[in-house]
């Protein structure tokens, strides 16, 4: 089998007859718990993406629709291979590290003979797939240092099993992570950290399947333990991708191209130096600076809910309903809002539509007279506790999440004052 066929609906067999019994016991224990909450996103997984979009991908990297003839099941889906062609474009790395071979290694290594040639090493615990995928590969004119590397390693800190691999690049660019599969343990993937110490400054990292519940905990633990690394979760594929770019000196780089990227340093500068001066960078370090937002349903409903309320209130038709009652709407809807700050007003409250349910929409108007709207709903963002900052149409939007609920701030107003509100209301 060649990753060109049709994937089966279960992963290959792994070995698990050199296992202690407890041990096996308890792996399987993690599938179970994981595998009955996490079903709704394995069952998304088998969808590969849009037929129009996979068609894009290689028109994009001049390779024939039918390079690509099956997506999905335990393959990346098209949303992760399109993020492996922008970060090699925009990066052009010299050393690639693979974790899991097949549809992405024919895309990474497509992708490096167009912009620089760099390394790939991919790796993958099945034998007869890294042969299979090597003369594929070949049959593409391409070349890739593809391992076979067994699930016999321990990392510390991490359950299940790690790839046996020794000899790899001192320095790596870009680490993509599409294995070992779930199967082995809900938590496999965290020990890719094993690799991090040798990610370059301003190297990206991109995790297929960051939406599942193993992958959102392995998430949440790199980030403590990385500091030093930004994790955005980017939900345009079918299963989330989880993307972290390693600082330069402590400074996020552009994930543009180097066209202006003076400009975009002060201009960052110039914002940290007025969120200290509000008070928001407590501790005065550069790690606290929210990270900048990417693209989001969540977003973009924020800031179209802001408009509706714009526009209801400039029509005299449209009877607006200042009376805000969090209890009831806590009852109907389950959305639990903020306290709102003294001196703010309400001058509209209203249910919004989402794709999941009913939002919430509260038009505001703050102690210092600034017309802005409080967006709640129950989903899920790159934020977290931290506040992330996006623009729509010149509107800016200040976003955050506490438990299950997500919150954004949307007004008119420069992005330090959004994100000083945001601070208001979360506090």
């Amino acid at each position: 089998m060649t990753s060109k066929e049709l994937t089966g609906l279960l992963s290959l067999d792994e070995r698990r007859a050199a296992l202690p019994v407890r041990e096996q016991a308890s792996d399987l224990a993690w599938r179970l718990a994981f595998g009955a909450i996490g079903w709704p996103w394995l069952l998304r997984s088998l969808w590969g993406g849009r037929k129009a979009d996979k068609r894009a991908l290689l028109d994009r990297l001049g390779l024939a629709h039918d390079a690509l003839p099956h997506l999905g099941s335990w393959k990346a889906d098209t949303g992760f291979l399109r993020h492996i062609v922008t970060q090699i474009e925009q990066q052009r790395p010299a050393v690639v590290v693979e974790l899991g071979a097949g549809a992405s290694t024919l895309v990474a290594a497509k992708a490096l003979s167009l912009n620089g040639g760099g390394r790939l090493v991919s790796l993958d615990q099945h034998e007869g797939f890294v042969n299979a995928t090597r003369h594929w590969l070949a049959d593409n004119g391409l070349s890739v240092d593809i391992r076979h590397a067994p699930l016999d390693a321990r990392i510390e800190g991490w359950p299940g099993r790690w790839y046996d691999v020794d000899n790899l690049p001192e320095r790596i660019d870009v680490i993509i992570i599409d294995g070992p599969p779930w199967s082995v343990h809900p938590l496999v993937r965290g020990a890719a950290d094993s690799l991090f110490s040798r990610l370059a400054p301003g190297g990206v990292i991109l995790l297929d399947d960051a939406a599942r519940p193993g992958e959102r905990l392995v998430a949440r633990r790199w980030r403590k333990q990385w500091p030093d690394i930004d994790f955005r979760l980017a939900s345009d594929g079918t299963k989330g991708t989880l993307v972290g770019i390693r600082r330069v000196h402590g400074i996020l780089p552009s994930a543009a191209n180097d066209n202006g990227r003076t400009l975009r340093h002060l201009a960052r500068a110039a914002g940290i130096a007025a969120l200290i001066a509000s008070g928001w960078i407590a501790r005065g370090q550069l790690g606290e600076f929210p990270k900048s937002a990417q693209a989001s349903s969540f977003v973009d409903e924020a800031a179209a809910s802001h408009r509706n309320g714009l526009l209801r209130q400039a029509m005299q038709s449209q009877i607006e309903s200042p009376k805000l009652d969090s209890s009831e709407i806590a009852r109907s809807t389950g959305i639990t809002l903020p306290k709102l700050p003294s001196g703010w007003q309400v001058r509209d409250v209203q249910l919004y539509p989402t794709q999941d349910g009913p939002a919430v929409a509260v038009s505001l108007l703050t102690s210092q007279g600034d017309p802005i709207s409080l967006f709640a709903d129950k989903a899920e963002t790159p934020a977290e506790a931290k506040p992330l900052i996006a623009t729509r149409s010149g509107e800016s939007i200040a976003y955050w999440e506490v438990g299950e609920m997500a919150f954004a701030v949307t007004g008119a107003v420069p992005p330090a004052r959004a994100l000083q509100l945001a601070t208001d209301l979360a506090s």
